[in-house]
């Protein structure tokens, strides 16, 4: 059972205008896995959009959550039908995507970040809740381990886009990374709103990705219980996400303005190098 060639289209658009490393690792999958995550990043990115923006987006956070709440007969945007699909053809659960909604609104009253703590909670909840969403997709049968591990391959991700956009959350007023790291390496909140890139900074991001490794490692803990495509595709997510940070030390540490990018090229040697 495939989704509706129309739906799997405007599913599809969305992730690969969205975010490319997501779409390059992903477009290995076979047909309906590959579409069912089509389907869940369409959702999260109109969950994302109804916080960061909401003068553009089709619904707010609550008209989602209503919508969800009733899927069974929602209409009005192709994200509905595709949502029942998915929801038909493979063992999901509602809980975390109301998880996702939950961190996604934290955005709306909490713009800065003091401690590791807080910066983890807010990571599973708006990334750690996808990994939820795409392990009973990408595993037939998954463990509580799986899950779990899944859980820490998002949060690993979401440490890199908070790196990556730091610039650009700046302009949005908000800050997630945690006076607790500046502390440790003696950057000062003076210093990051000068957008000074010295030592320290450095070392903030480092201790930062140090997580992101660890997090990644936990998260490809168990890839040889995934049917062959699933552990590629996992392999090829993790390895995409960790290049932005190697783009972002060659780009010398400069992320208030100047965004991390990884070319197609790149990910081509890279896919050459983990599918030999």
């Amino acid at each position: 059972m495939y989704l509706a060639k129309d739906l799997r289209e405007q599913a599809k658009t969305m992730m690969k205008q969205g975010s490319s490393s997501f779409y390059h690792a992903f477009k290995f999958l076979p047909r309906q896995e590959r579409e069912a995550v089509y389907v869940v990043y369409a959702f999260c990115r109109l969950i994302d959009d109804a916080v960061d923006e909401p003068e553009t987006s089709v619904y707010t956070i609550d008209e989602i959550k209503t919508h969800f709440d009733q899927l069974e007969k929602a209409e009005g945007h192709f994200i509905w039908p595709a949502l029942r699909w998915a929801f038909d053809a493979f063992p999901l659960t509602k809980a975390p995507y109301y998880i996702q909604m939950s961190g996604q609104l934290l955005d709306f009253k909490q713009t800065e970040y003091d401690t590791m703590a807080a910066l983890e909670d807010y990571c599973y909840r708006v990334a750690g809740s996808v990994g939820e969403m795409l392990i009973p997709i990408l595993h037939p049968d998954p463990t509580d381990e799986l899950i779990q591990a899944g859980i820490q391959l998002g949060k690993g991700m979401q440490i890199v886009n908070i790196i990556r956009d730091v610039g650009q959350d700046m302009t949005l007023n908000r800050r997630y990374l945690p006076l607790e790291v500046f502390g440790r390496h003696g950057y000062t909140l003076t210093m990051f709103d000068n957008q000074e890139v010295n030592e320290q900074f450095k070392a903030v991001i480092d201790d930062l990705t140090d997580q992101a490794d660890l997090w990644f490692t936990e998260g490809l803990a168990y890839v040889d219980q995934y049917p062959k495509k699933s552990a590629l595709t996992l392999k090829l997510a993790a390895r995409y996400y960790r290049e932005i940070i190697q783009v972002v030390k060659e780009n010398e540490y400069q992320v208030f303005n100047k965004r991390a990018f990884v070319t197609d090229k790149r990910k081509l040697t890279l896919f050459n190098r983990i599918n030999q």
